[in-house]
């Protein structure tokens, strides 16, 4: 398969869709429909999951509600679907970069700050591969992190 020349349109209307359907609470569960049943692998915070039930399933355990900083604060980590207790999310994405890939992927790296609540924003990094079935894309691989360092 070629390269995808549009990729670069196609990474930024897919950001442009996830984050107004994530940052919706009364849509955000709908996010998981990005993913595939057996072929999506996501990393959060360092955690592998594979699978949209999966994903579905872990962001529901209680290991991703607080993420530990090394100032002792506890964050709520309101970052993933049906398990979040955040109402608000404000998100400042500052750049989107895409790559295609040579099975006609698009690599999408999204860099930007995110507050929710009234919890101080933090800076974050999210990588994509989105891949193509049937003619559409479906979020094969998703990597999550904030960018928090111990300045200590």
């Amino acid at each position: 398969m070629a390269l995808n020349p549009q990729y670069e349109d196609i990474g930024k209307g897919f950001v442009q869709q996830y984050y107004a359907i994530f940052d919706d609470p009364e849509n955000r569960a709908s996010v998981v429909n990005f993913y595939s049943a057996t072929d999506s692998f996501m990393t959060f915070e360092g955690h592998q999951i594979q699978g949209a039930p999966k994903i579905l399933e872990k962001v529901q355990v209680s290991e991703f509600n607080k993420i530990r900083i090394h100032t002792n604060i506890w964050i709520l980590n309101e970052l993933l679907f049906q398990s979040l207790s955040f109402q608000k999310i404000t998100r400042v994405i500052t750049t989107v970069d895409s790559q295609p890939t040579f099975d006609g992927g698009v690599l999408i790296n999204v860099l930007g700050r995110l507050q929710c609540d009234d919890d101080p924003p933090h800076a974050f990094s999210q990588v994509f591969v989105l891949k193509t079935n049937a003619g559409t894309y479906f979020v094969a691989h998703d990597i999550f992190r904030l960018n928090i360092h111990n300045s200590a």
